[in-house]
């Protein structure tokens, strides 16, 4: 089997390029930016009653995500083999992906008020961040338990 095979060469159409190239990559960050800043956003805010220290939690947590979200994409895969272009391209949307995901949650607490700036942190994302952390907390659980019942056989 060659490698060739899943590669999207640089004669696929324009719209399955975009979708490897920038969509998938920019999905990736935002998901990753929703789901990896609430933790210290909303513990920050509980904990400290401050929405100043809240909003400035949250933007260290999203940048710090985007950074790293960022730089992980650009080494994990030169995109030569797998036809998903320049790395440091996709690096550059999935950083940028991620810093908006964790700042959507950070912006109410620009508010000022606490109780409305988490009102409104919770419900405007809430329930699809939500589903995903539970899917892959899921998908984690489960991946961990196989492994443990694979390495118990062996």
């Amino acid at each position: 089997m060659t490698t060739s095979a899943t590669a999207v060469p640089a004669s696929a159409p324009a719209d399955e390029r975009i979708v490897l190239q920038v969509v998938q990559p920019g999905l990736l960050g935002l998901m990753d930016g929703s789901v990896s800043t609430l933790a210290p956003l909303f513990a920050t805010a509980e904990l400290t009653g401050s929405t100043r220290s809240a909003l400035f939690v949250g933007l260290a947590a999203a940048l710090g995500a985007a950074i790293s979200m960022g730089l992980a994409e650009a080494l994990s895969d030169d995109g030569k083999v797998s036809g998903r272009g320049d790395p440091w391209f996709r690096g550059a949307i999935t950083a940028v992906g991620t810093a908006l995901g964790g700042m959507f949650h950070t912006l109410p607490f620009l508010m000022g008020n606490l109780g409305a700036a988490l009102s409104v942190a919770y419900v405007s994302p809430l329930g699809r961040t939500v589903v995903q952390v539970i899917v892959r907390g899921a998908i984690v659980f489960f991946v961990g338990l196989w492994l443990g019942r694979f390495g118990a056989a062996g």
